[in-house]
């Protein structure tokens, strides 16, 4: 039996529509977690379910805003009613180009909404839940640009940083409740999103500027959604009991080899 198995936990992932999000719902799912899948676009959560079942795991679909928290409590409400939650994961976020002078008050808004305030909403809306069932795991998805700066991520950098320290509070408030709280920081991911972004900002150049971007990774490469998924595995796991209070960096060297 793996250590990493997750038989008979109830897992909630927030963003599980598409990339790393879907990569962590597969991989808790074939490891035994009946997962929820949270996303803002319901198609894409129910595209994430029926990859499940087809595996043959367990998952349920549900249309979710993690930046509006009457929905996200009234949702973790319904879930918790179904079956005790063991562990939630907050990934759902958003990302932005630019620095101080091109951040406008709206972009600042949107990001605090999604990646700031719909961290501490789903944590809000699942402490209660995971307190009433003797404890339980929370793990964020945070990113390399919460500890070092990176060019033109200001207020993308903020949030990150903002989601490391919800963290390290979490922690340290509810050590007593048995909830163990933890975050991944990953460097460059290669998702749907990237993708996107190079069509949209280098067409005909998309090969050319993966290539660049995927060598700014000491490594020599962008990482894998399934690489993030299987960090998160165990620190969602039995095996990471006595880990708390940490972040994870998930990135290929880039921390702290890029100088070298």
């Amino acid at each position: 039996m793996s250590p990493f198995r997750l038989d008979n936990k109830v897992a909630v992932i927030t963003g599980a529509g598409s990339g790393i999000g879907r990569s962590m719902a597969e991989v808790f799912a074939a490891n035994g977690a009946t997962v929820h899948v949270l996303d803002l676009n319901e198609n894409a959560a129910r595209e994430t379910v029926a990859l499940i079942l087809e595996q043959g795991g367990n998952a349920f679909a549900h249309a979710c805003d993690v930046s509006a928290q009457a929905e996200m409590v009234a949702l973790m409400d319904k879930i918790q009613r179904q079956n005790p939650i063991s562990i939630l994961v907050n990934n759902a976020g958003i990302g932005f180009v630019g620095n101080l002078e091109q951040t406008t008050e709206a972009d600042m808004d949107r990001l605090f909404r999604v990646n700031v305030k719909g961290v501490y909403n789903g944590m809000f809306a699942c402490v209660p839940h995971l307190k009433a069932n003797g404890g339980g795991v929370i793990l964020n998805t945070a990113s390399v640009a919460s500890t070092v700066a990176l060019a033109d991520r200001f207020a993308y950098g903020m949030t990150k940083g903002a989601v490391l320290t919800m963290t390290y509070s979490v922690a340290m408030d509810y050590l007593k409740d048995h909830i163990r709280c933890n975050c991944i920081s990953p460097a460059r991911v290669h998702t749907p999103l990237v993708d996107a972004y190079l069509a949209k900002n280098y067409p005909g150049r998309e090969k050319e500027m993966y290539d660049t971007l995927a060598k700014t990774q000491p490594i020599g490469r962008m990482a894998k959604p399934e690489e993030v998924a299987n960090l998160a595995l165990f620190l969602c796991s039995d095996a990471a009991a006595f880990i708390t209070g940490c972040d994870y960096p998930l990135d290929g060297g880039f921390i702290k080899l890029s100088a070298g």
